[in-house]
C-alpha cells in the first residue's frame, strides 16, 4: 500500500473522498513536488482515483464506507445541488435509469468526466439557490443537497428554452420525460411560491403556474 493510501485509509474519510488539504496535513514536511509525487504513485498503482485537480478518492477496495455519487457531485463543483433528471430519478419519477449525475449551480456550467462517472453542472441563475432544495441524508455519514421534484422540473424548463406551457403543457413531462400523470398529481407543490420567487424567468414561471392550475383541477 502506498504511503498516501495508508494515511488516508487510516483517516477513513466518508466514502474515501479527500482533497489536497488532506494530503498537506498528512505530509506537512513534504514539498509540493513531493506531495504531487505521492499522489501520482497512488493513482498509478490504482489505489487512489483522481476526480479533478485537488480532489481524490480511495479506490473501492480501500474505502471503509460507501461513496454516493451525489456526495461526489457536491465536492466536484460548488455551490451546487443535484437536480434535473438526476433528482427526478432519485425521487422515483423517471422510469429509466440516469447514467450521469446532473446538478445546477449559480456558477458557470461544467462537465467532469471521472473514473466514477460523468458529472454535469448547468448554470441556473437564481436569487435563492436553495429554493425547493433540501438536504438529504444518503448514508449515516453523507449528505447532499437535492432538488425537490418541482424544483427539478423548474430547472429543466429554464434550461430547455424551447419549452413553454402554452405550447407543451404537461406533455413535456408526461411524453418527453415519461413521468406518470398520477405521480405528477400526487406531487407536493408547497414549495411553488419560493421556487417562483427564486427563478425570475417569465417562461419558467408561466410553466409552473400552468402546471399548478392543471394539477389542482
Amino acid at each position: 500500500m502506498q504511503s498516501l493510501t495508508q494515511g488516508v485509509f487510516a483517516l477513513a474519510p466518508p466514502g474515501g473522498l479527500f482533497d489536497a488539504a488532506v494530503v498537506r496535513n498528512l505530509f506537512p514536511a513534504a514539498s509540493a513536488g513531493a506531495r504531487k509525487l505521492l499522489v501520482h504513485r497512488a493513482v498509478h498503482h490504482g489505489e487512489v482515483l483522481r476526480l479533478r485537480s485537488g480532489l481524490y478518492c480511495l479506490a473501492a477496495s480501500y474505502r471503509k464506507t460507501p461513496l454516493h455519487p451525489f456526495t461526489v457531485a457536491a465536492a466536484l463543483h460548488g455551490p451546487s445541488s443535484v437536480s434535473l433528471e438526476s433528482a427526478l430519478a432519485f425521487h422515483g419519477l423517471l422510469p429509466e435509469a440516469v447514467f450521469q449525475v446532473a446538478s445546477v449551480t449559480s456558477q458557470r456550467s461544467r462537465t467532469y468526466v471521472t473514473p466514477l462517472g460523468i458529472f454535469v453542472f448547468r448554470r441556473v441563475p437564481c436569487h435563492d439557490p436553495k429554493a425547493g432544495v433540501r438536504a438529504v441524508r444518503l448514508s449515516p455519514d453523507a449528505w447532499a443537497f437535492v432538488a425537490l421534484p418541482l424544483r427539478a422540473i423548474a430547472d429543466l424548463v429554464y434550461l430547455r428554452r424551447d419549452i413553454s406551457w402554452s405550447r407543451d403543457g404537461l406533455g413535456f413531462l408526461t411524453k418527453s420525460l415519461r413521468i406518470e400523470e398520477t405521480d405528477l398529481r400526487a406531487m407536493n407543490l408547497e414549495a411553488l411560491p419560493e421556487i417562483r420567487r427564486a427563478i425570475r424567468n417569465r417562461r419558467t414561471q408561466d410553466y409552473l403556474d400552468g402546471m399548478h392550475r392543471e394539477l389542482r383541477r
